[in-house]
């Protein structure tokens, strides 16, 4: 820095300045120090800074599948969020959600230098792992219900399952099936809790939901199933790809959709709108969500105190071709 300073011909102050990006250097001196360390090769040491300010500039994130599409969207964000607040984004991958594999991620990321951790992970996982955190450490986690715990960003789960359910119930059908995500999965849960008290409330009877596990095949198990019961006209599936294994079920059955069956899918992948016949869904916003976990972890670590909490992203339900009224019941004879 002072070799810069002595080139430049300012103070090293000013080479300070100019290197954290500060206001106030008159731009012509900026441009002189900038050429400056352009010839010298000069690059300000972050680690030095580090142990200067006491703040690294990098947010951690943990999470355990990276195959998710809205897990990949939320990390998209994530890391862009970080990137326009001058923030690096450190990645621990939980390969395999046993208590050693999460109680070691954490123990990994409290190594590295980081600032703050977003959590993109069920939260009983850090319970079954016995996971103590620091009481003053700066944690976001996503979709959850740790909100007592921990700073939470959540999709409004419930909301956007009653608007789909609605949506069928005001169509005419009597009831709605539910294709309903994994047992240990907070949003699949959240979501079945919704379908359930919607129909309640509405004086209909809650079909046994089919359990799948988010993927199009185990949609297309319970779409089988669905297929077989000609009582059915409608169908609620806990997110699009798990639909998607319900349409082809009901096309190899030959059931047609949205004539004799309506389906309904949750998140609005990008390609739901060229499904067959293009599904009427749940939109999550999930760069939002991404958005507001790095708003969360950044205003604790400015203010140097923990929040508990939860925010809710709002949903909306996008109406396509999938869903009908119900067909028209055979005349008497």
């Amino acid at each position: 820095m002072a070799d810069v300073a002595q080139l430049a011909g300012v103070s090293a102050q000013t080479v300070s300045r100019v290197s954290n990006g500060f206001p106030g250097v008159v731009e012509s001196t900026r441009q002189q120090v900038l050429a400056a360390m352009k010839e010298l090769g000069y690059r300000p040491n972050s680690a030095a800074r580090a142990l200067k300010s006491g703040e690294f500039r990098t947010l951690g994130v943990i999470l355990f599948n990276l195959s998710s599409t809205g897990n990949v969207r939320t990390l998209e964000a994530i890391a862009l969020s970080a990137a326009q607040e001058g923030y690096a984004t450190t990645l621990l991958p939980v390969a395999v959600p046993t208590r050693d594999s999460v109680r070691g991620a954490f123990t990994r990321m409290g190594e590295l230098a980081v600032d703050g951790v977003v959590i993109l992970m069920e939260i009983h996982l850090l319970d079954s792992a016995t996971v103590t955190l620091p009481p003053a450490a700066h944690v976001v986690v996503a979709d959850s219900n740790a909100g007592d715990r921990y700073s939470v960003v959540d999709t409004d789960q419930a909301g956007g399952t009653r608007s789909a359910v609605q949506h069928l119930l005001d169509l005419g059908h009597e009831t709605v099936w539910h294709v309903a995500g994994p047992e240990e999965s907070f949003a699949a849960e959240r979501r079945a809790q919704a379908w359930r008290s919607c129909l309640a409330e509405a004086g209909r009877t809650a079909p046994e939901p089919l359990r799948g596990d988010w993927s199009a095949e185990s949609g297309y198990r319970a779409g089988l199933r669905i297929a077989a019961n000609r009582a059915c006209t409608a169908v609620f599936a806990a997110n699009d790809q798990m639909a998607l294994g319900v349409l082809r079920a009901l096309h190899e059955a030959g059931r047609r959709v949205p004539e004799e069956v309506s389906v309904v899918g949750f998140d609005d992948l990008p390609e739901a709108a060229s499904f067959l016949p293009p599904l009427t869904t749940v939109h999550q916003d999930f760069a939002e969500v991404g958005r507001r976990c790095v708003d969360s972890v950044l205003r604790q670590i400015r203010n140097d105190a923990t929040e508990v909490g939860t925010a809710l992203v709002p949903t909306r339900l996008v109406v396509r071709s999938s869903t009908a009224p119900p067909p028209s019941p055979p005349p008497s004879v």
